[in-house]
């Protein structure tokens, strides 16, 4: 089986609408046909480049990443909190 080679720009597009776009990362992944360990060490070597340039993402970029990790974070708090609740009813 034989490794697909993508672009360097594909790579970086990839990462820009993983980061900034409405879907997760895994879920950007999946939509071009990438795989999710794939996309998520492209974004972490976009970002260690990115803190090791010292470039950083226009406020409007960061809000949108902001706002999509926030987003994140009230799920899985509403999914512990249903796991929580539902252990301490079924303790016996």
């Amino acid at each position: 089986m034989s490794k697909k080679q993508y672009t360097r720009n594909y790579k970086l597009d990839a990462v820009k609408l993983a980061i900034q776009g409405e879907e997760s990362i895994a879920q950007t992944a999946v939509n071009l046909g990438v795989h999710k360990a794939t996309m998520y060490q492209w974004v972490s070597k976009y970002r260690s480049e990115v803190m090791q340039n010292g470039v950083n993402l226009t406020p409007d970029d960061e809000i949108k990443q902001l706002r999509k990790e926030v987003s994140r974070l009230r799920q899985e708090r509403e999914i512990l909190k249903k796991a929580a609740a539902y252990f301490a009813k079924h303790q016996a």
